[in-house]
């Protein structure tokens, strides 16, 4: 008996051998009906994960990740596992503007989209991700920012510069956090309770920790916890927006854009994706915009010519007003035109993140290579640093964009907002918090931390924070 039972389980651990076996060498070797780009697929599930979060310095234009595969590939595109997902990473501007304008979803990792749940906008078709971004635009587009969010961009930006000020530091990033945290509550949610917005602050706060990470959901992990406090927050405002819109109260100023439209015979949007669009408008806005402000200072200090041009501008904006303590208007902000030229080469400069964000419908084929349908396609903006594109593109040097279109954010050349027809719809949003900070940075004299420290990741990374120290007023 003892020698059948050690047969049976010496069988039992073979098969067991096998499969895994079997699963490992699918795994590395994925089916494909045309020529995969060259690549490796990493261990199972965890892929290339680890390598390619890898933070590194800011003067590091390329990865060590994206330049060893390039090199040992001798590809601009390559295969590899991301966050348990199949994906095609290039960096070849050709074939990241063909495959933004391709039939495809805008996507993120399932691992994210998890974590923000069934009627998130990562999970929505391209025609229902256009109308979401119609919507959206109408409360940070150009239009929605000069009559509804400047005045309030710019009070509060200019008392956290005060603040600052009178305490003699203040950190650029978490300033912005904050600032962003209390705009967007405000004009989302209007006037309501504290102890509900309180709550939801708290929600929202979960998520300052990184969240594009592995999403397995096991009680205790930091994934769990975002799960959890995702889905307190979109009861919270459910039960907020019910309760305000059944007792005719005003709703915020994106509240009532939302309802406007859900009242429309066949809208697409109902509650529960309202509710959904506000919580990832949200954290996305808190998670990008901060990262670039402090980008935007640290590059403004470590070239003192750029940081005199900029005071120059803004003091001669000050100078023409009637009143001088009146706010920076929609007229001024149009007219910053030095201002323009240091954010569009700060976010060419600090771009390196993917920006194109796509799932292909169907099999695309590039070249000699086959982009598989279902595989998701990240496309980094490398084209920033191409010697054929830009002269001297190492170089922070914003009068390169001197007389030229300022205010394009989208070209072959130029993606620091995505490409085709699902670029961020918040880019002027973002463009519009760092002029407004510049223009009141420049009416003091300040200097950055000297531990400053800028890391690109997915995102960009500040270990010791971006700290201001403001001596007193320019004059």
């Amino acid at each position: 008996m003892s020698e059948i039972y050690v047969l049976a389980l010496s069988v039992v651990f073979s098969l067991i051998v096998v499969k895994l076996c079997h699963w490992v060498y699918q795994w590395s070797n994925p089916k494909c009906k045309g020529k995969l780009p060259p690549g490796s697929m990493g261990f199972p599930i965890i892929g290339e994960t680890f390598e390619f979060m890898t933070p590194f310095d800011i003067s590091l234009v390329v990865s060590p990740y994206l330049k060893k595969r390039i090199s040992r590939y001798g590809s601009k595109v390559f295969r590899t596992s991301l966050f348990g997902a199949k994906v095609i990473v290039s960096i070849d501007p050709d074939v990241n503007m063909e495959i933004a304008k391709a039939s495809s979803q805008l996507r993120a990792t399932e691992s994210v989209t998890r974590i923000f749940g069934e009627n998130n906008p990562f999970l929505q078709s391209k025609e229902i991700h256009k109308y979401v971004r119609n919507l959206t635009s109408r409360f940070v587009g150009p239009e929605g920012l000069k009559t509804r969010l400047i005045h309030d961009i710019d009070n509060l930006l200019r008392n956290d510069v005060e603040n600052g000020a009178r305490n003699g530091s203040f950190d650029v990033r978490e300033a912005t956090i904050k600032m962003v945290g209390e705009l967007i509550a405000k004009k989302i949610m209007g006037e309501t309770e504290s102890e509900a917005v309180k709550e939801l602050g708290l929600c929202w706060s979960a998520f300052r920790t990184s969240w594009f990470q592995f999403s397995y959901n096991i009680p205790g992990t930091t994934v769990y916890r975002l799960v959890k406090a995702r889905r307190k927050a979109a009861k919270l405002l459910k039960a907020l927006i019910l309760k305000k819109k059944a007792s005719k109260e005003g709703l915020g100023d994106f509240l009532d854009i939302i309802f406007d439209e859900m009242e429309k015979d066949g809208t697409a949007l109902d509650i529960d994706k309202a509710v959904n669009l506000i919580f990832v408008f949200f954290i996305l806005s808190q998670e990008t915009t901060p990262g670039v402000q402090g980008a935007v200072v640290k590059l403004v200090a470590d070239h003192p010519s750029v940081m005199e041009e900029l005071q120059r501008e803004h003091e001669a904006i000050v100078q023409n007003r009637a009143d001088k303590d009146t706010g920076v208007t929609w007229e001024e902000y149009k007219s910053m035109t030095f201002t323009h030229m240091v954010i569009k080469e700060s976010l060419r400069f600090t771009s390196t993140q993917p920006t194109v964000h796509r799932i292909p419908d169907q099999d695309v084929q590039i070249g000699d290579y086959t982009l598989p349908a279902g595989w998701l396609f990240f496309g980094i903006p490398q084209v920033h640093f191409d010697e054929e594109k830009y002269d001297d593109p190492l170089t922070f040097n914003p009068w390169r964009w001197q007389g030229k279109d300022i205010n394009s954010t989208v070209s072959r050349e130029y993606m620091p907002f995505g490409a085709g027809g699902t670029h961020c719809v918040g880019s002027e949003f973002a463009k519009l918090i760092i002029a407004i900070l510049l223009h009141h940075l420049s009416r003091f004299r300040w200097s950055l931390d000297p531990k400053t420290e800028v890391l690109r990741r997915y995102t960009l990374v500040f270990p010791a924070g971006c700290v201001v120290h403001i001596s007193k007023e320019s004059e």
